[in-house]
């Protein structure tokens, strides 16, 4: 019986990244139970914590979650319970809660947010945004941008086609900074507007700025990096383009690139005021696909180099000032969608196939695929990063569903080790319940602000937010 009581146990040494958290020294290295699980163990830290409200936890062992007992992992490792394991604890993910949903008349296909921690804020005017002021952009099938606040009002919405909007459905939307927007739709154009609030309660006032020309299709996808006053598009012509998102850093635009019916002055005369926007033409086109592309990101710690996602199974790494694909990484199936995941050198791509792909955009990669995602029954069209954990995504698919994900959390198929989600959030709109089509219920985008949590657009004429978080740290740079 002794002996037994030896087998069944197994040192441990715990160790967490999260300062709040840290065991005692001398609770650090223990003898556990090879029969507990997850549960056992995060009872057994909140115990030696004295937390008198227990915390979530999940455990890693070699930068995986646990998910089966400690006896069963080192069955499968070959792994001696004489070894003394290394366990990782962090505080679980929480699973997204609904916040609110903002309706529209039409489709809502993309999505993204002015607040403290947002790109647009952090490049103009760090810590501007006043928690609670934050303003939620929206773009619809109808033609229409709205700007809202948190109470779910709208506080600015785009001009019509007749005053300088858009001629037909918006497929993407941006926040360039907090006074200027861009955008871009199936009317082959992207265009950039002035935004400004007023210091009273009147309305906030979205003009037409920039009208830029170059696409012969839908322009499906946009990028945008401030700093450097550059703006990427997608096209279903197969191609690329790069912008200025200055006025008088923008090449005029080529007479073969505008509409049949519009004028170089761009000076339309409709009953009531004139109205009057500048057009400009790209400053490259980057050739190289041969389907359209569906996705383009800037490299987040390089502005000169962008990745392109496309219906041809092609990953694209691009050098902007050469206008040059500089890697061309292939997949199994059509590409969607795109997020960077710097600290750990990988891009996700969401597939046709209903799977996400995270492939090692580096030229030295040897290893292309570092790993599949699987759980969605629809293709993924939409993915953010987690900005409180870097192992973390957000997914939207037209299954109906956003799926939270976190690298690190596996299992083992026929196909070897595989992601799979933590969490999935269903459409509030229909009480959250699943269909594996997603008819009605399409997501089309997805966004992760870490102060106004996961925010979703789609078929259902909604902007929907839920808020959770992410389990583990934000890597330092």
């Amino acid at each position: 019986m002794e002996a037994e009581q030896v087998n069944s146990q197994v040192r441990v040494q715990l160790s967490t990244p999260q300062p709040d958290i840290v065991l005692p020294e001398r609770s650090r290295r223990i003898l556990v139970n090879t029969n507990l699980r997850r549960y056992g163990l995060s009872s057994l830290v909140n115990t030696i914590l004295g937390n008198e409200k227990p915390i979530p936890f999940d455990f890693l062992i070699n930068g995986i979650f646990l998910r089966s007992s400690l006896d069963d992992y080192l069955t499968q490792h070959a792994i001696s319970s004489e070894t003394t394991l290394k366990i990782e604890y962090v505080k679980a993910a929480i699973p997204p809660i609904h916040l609110a949903s903002f309706e529209h008349d039409d489709w809502v296909s993309a999505v993204d947010i002015l607040s403290t921690t947002s790109p647009a804020q952090r490049w103009s005017n760090p810590g501007g945004q006043m928690p609670g002021h934050e303003r939620i952009l929206s773009a619809s099938y109808d033609g229409l941008l709205r700007v809202w606040n948190m109470s779910s009002q709208i506080t600015a919405t785009s001009p019509s086609a007749g005053n300088g909007g858009h001629r037909s459905s918006i497929k993407a939307a941006k926040f360039v900074s907090p006074s200027q927007i861009a955008s871009s739709g199936t009317d082959r154009t992207v265009r950039l507007w002035k935004y400004q609030e007023a210091s009273d309660d009147s309305p906030a006032v979205m003009s037409p700025h920039i009208e830029l020309y170059g696409h012969k299709a839908s322009v499906d996808s946009i990028a945008v990096h401030q700093p450097s006053s550059r703006l990427l598009s997608a096209s279903a012509d197969h191609t690329v383009c790069l912008w200025s998102t200055r006025k008088s850093d923008a090449p005029t635009v080529p007479d073969s690139s505008l509409p049949a019916n519009s004028s170089r002055g761009a000076k339309r005369r409709k009953p009531g005021p004139a109205i009057s926007t500048s057009q400009r033409g790209c400053l490259s086109t980057l050739k190289s696909h041969t389907a359209p592309v569906s996705s383009v990101i800037f490299a987040p710690n390089d502005p000169t180099v962008a990745y392109s996602a496309a219906w041809d199974h092609g990953l694209r790494t691009w050098d902007l000032p050469t206008s040059t694909p500089i890697e061309t990484r292939s997949a199994a199936h059509a590409l969607l969608s795109l997020a960077a995941m710097p600290h750990l050198n990988l891009v996700a791509a969401g597939t046709s196939a209903r799977h996400i792909t995270l492939i090692d955009p580096r030229a030295s990669a040897t290893n292309i695929v570092a790993m599949t995602l699987r759980g969605h029954t629809n293709a993924v069209v939409s993915l953010a990063t987690d900005p409180n954990n870097t192992y973390g995504l957000a997914s939207g698919s037209h299954d109906g569903t956003c799926r939270v994900w976190d690298v690190r959390s596996t299992k083992t198929d026929k196909e070897g080790r595989v992601g799979q989600s933590m969490y999935s959030v269903g459409r509030e709109s229909i009480g959250g319940e699943s269909r594996t089509s997603g008819d009605g219920v399409k997501v089309f985008g997805v966004l992760w602000d870490p102060d106004v949590g996961i925010l979703s657009a789609g078929e259902d004429k909604r902007v929907q937010i839920n808020r959770g978080k992410g389990a583990g740290p934000v890597a330092q740079s």
